[in-house]
């Protein structure tokens, strides 16, 4: 592994996309084939393969006591290391040392090895997993030597690679180590699932081999969100389909000979969530894979997204939830057709063969939508928009009508109008520092309305809106504006004096905060200079905009 990790290292130290292929196709190249496949995984940033289920299973608390454990790590050393980094890797790995038990028996660590450690961590269950889960670590962390070894094994461990290397550039790197195409590399991937196989089979120059695997996720196509306007310069040319954005959860759908599996956005099996759709997709005529909604729907309108979320994280689905809640599962795209990968195929094309292949019932159906006319006013698009809300839904989204479907990819093929609910004025109530590359500054925000006693009642979290510019003048008057108390691992307390005006597309009911409110997907719109704390928005101003919102979901 201490090739590996100074691949990596060599990989984070340059910002060219070429030389990071090139790096990466060299050390693929010189690999046997034992460490090929899991090698090729870690640099996606897994452990597993995508099509697999399995789960590490291993949290930072969990880390951190082996290298306690073994390397005498104190909780000074661990905080300073983390304040600087924000990573639990580069924290940990400087401080590698001889185990302090010298009968430590201390194996050579390789990629393949590794992997099977992995698989022994995924195995464990019942009562003894957490120490047994404890234990393999050690074992991991004991076979270390070098810190820069140490210091990428914990972030492959912890999900947290973060070098630069997005995994369509590891395809770039497979296609050039073993000369191979690239659009049959990225085909492979799609069809197994599984980006370590591919490599395998393009070092055997096998690619052509490999075979659609219902039952392996891909990943989602992906659209960009453009502003309501009164002009939409990038629906100006081409042909576009507008579609209704609907307010659920998005889910991949694979159903072939009887057999149906539902995976969610993070490629999660969801199926024992949702049996009424599995039950319905069970019986198509076709082997298909989907993309669509799972949305909550009453008498042919879409309920609010906080219906549907008394169904998730539910292991189990009585009768009377099921009726509580009924389902349908919304459909917009076929991604295969029995045996048939249809990605490159236009959406008009796509939409086509969904019409005819897929068979309609009252879990199941295929989304409606509209062609717009060429170069379509703003006037044709906003009032889309406004009969897509009229009709339960949060949006609007746009596809061109020659549109492939790009697994995992967010560009200008699909567009998505949304339009925040309205604005509150918050003050900044506690602050947390960032991760990544703003692991140095104060990014997270949490902020607080004023309730009927002047009383300040925290009502959500934010961290996106801001420029980098502005968090890092932030961050020094928040240091030096902290209030002293408990601390929250990375969180504390600051004085109420920095006001944010924050958007939101929905309001909702919870314990969460203080408030008894959250906000669902709050963005920063702006730092609101021009307002002192004690004229931000009150808990009541809450109450009027949650009340108006039920009585526009409920027709009134």
């Amino acid at each position: 592994m201490i090739a590996f990790a100074r691949t990596c290292a060599a990989i984070a130290a340059t910002s060219s996309k070429l030389e990071k292929v090139e790096l990466l196709a060299r050390y693929l190249r010189a690999l046997g084939e034992d460490d090929l496949g899991a090698v090729t995984r870690f640099f996606t940033g897994a452990v597993f393969a995508a099509r697999d289920q399995r789960q590490l299973s291993v949290g930072g608390r969990t880390i951190v006591e082996a290298a306690q454990r073994l390397w005498g790590v104190t909780d000074a050393q661990l905080h300073a290391g983390y304040r600087e980094h924000g990573d639990l890797g580069d924290a940990l790995g400087p401080l590698v040392r001889e185990p302090a038990d010298l009968g430590l028996f201390r194996e050579t660590l390789t990629p393949s090895s590794l992997a099977a450690l992995f698989d022994q961590i995924a195995a464990a269950s019942g009562k003894s997993a957490g120490k047994r889960r404890l234990l393999l670590c050690e074992r991991i962390l004991g076979a270390c030597v070098d810190p820069l070894e140490a210091t990428y094994v914990i972030k492959i461990m912890t999900g947290d690679l973060r070098i630069g290397l997005r995994e369509g550039l590891v395809h770039d790197a497979i296609a050039a180590a073993f000369d191979q195409p690239l659009e049959q590399v990225r085909r492979a991937v799609m069809v197994t699932g599984d980006v370590g196989a591919v490599a395998l089979a393009a070092k055997r120059a096998e690619l052509d081999r490999l075979r659609i695997r219902f039952g392996s996720p891909i990943g989602f196509m992906l659209a960009s969100p453009i502003p309501y306007a009164d002009q939409y310069p990038d629906l100006r040319d081409h042909a576009w389909f507008a579609e209704d954005k609907y307010d659920g959860i998005r889910a991949q759908a694979h159903a072939a000979d009887g057999n149906v599996v539902l995976f969610s956005r993070t490629l999660n099996d969801v199926t024992r969530s949702y049996p009424e759709i599995a039950q319905a997709l069970r019986t198509q005529p076709h082997r298909v894979m989907l993309d669509g909604e799972i949305v909550a729907v009453r008498d042919g309108r879409v309920l609010p997204f906080r219906t549907l979320q008394t169904r998730l994280q539910r292991k189990e689905i009585d009768a009377e939830l099921l009726s509580a809640v009924p389902l349908q599962y919304v459909v917009f795209d076929a991604i295969a057709l029995d045996d048939e990968f249809l990605l490159e195929l236009p959406l008009r094309e796509r939409r086509l063969r969904l019409a005819r292949a897929l068979s309609e019932s009252a879990h199941v159906r295929i989304a409606p939508y509209e062609e717009l006319p060429s170069h379509a006013a703003a006037e044709a698009v906003n009032a889309f928009f406004e009969r897509a809300r009229e009709r339960g839904n949060e949006g609007a989204m746009f596809k061109r009508t020659d549109a492939p479907y790009a697994p995992g990819r967010r560009g200008k093929w699909w567009l998505k109008l949304k339009r925040e609910l309205t604005t509150l004025d918050v003050v900044v109530v506690g602050v947390e520092w960032g991760h990544g590359k703003r692991a140095k500054v104060l990014s997270d925000y949490t902020f607080a309305v004023r309730g009927s006693g002047g009383e300040l009642l925290t009502i959500g979290k934010a961290y996106s809106g801001l420029t980098d510019a502005e968090i890092a003048q932030l961050t020094p008057w928040f240091l030096a504006h902290r209030i002293d108390g408990p601390r929250y691992g990375r969180a504390f307390a600051v004085e109420p004096s920095i006001v944010l005006e924050v958007a939101f597309d929905v309001v909702q009911k919870s314990a969460l905060h203080q408030s008894g409110y959250a906000l669902r997907f709050p963005r920063i719109v702006r730092i609101r200079d021009d307002k002192p704390p004690s004229e931000i928005d009150t808990l009541a101003r809450v109450d009027e905009i949650y009340g108006a919102m039920l009585a526009r979901e409920q027709g009134s």
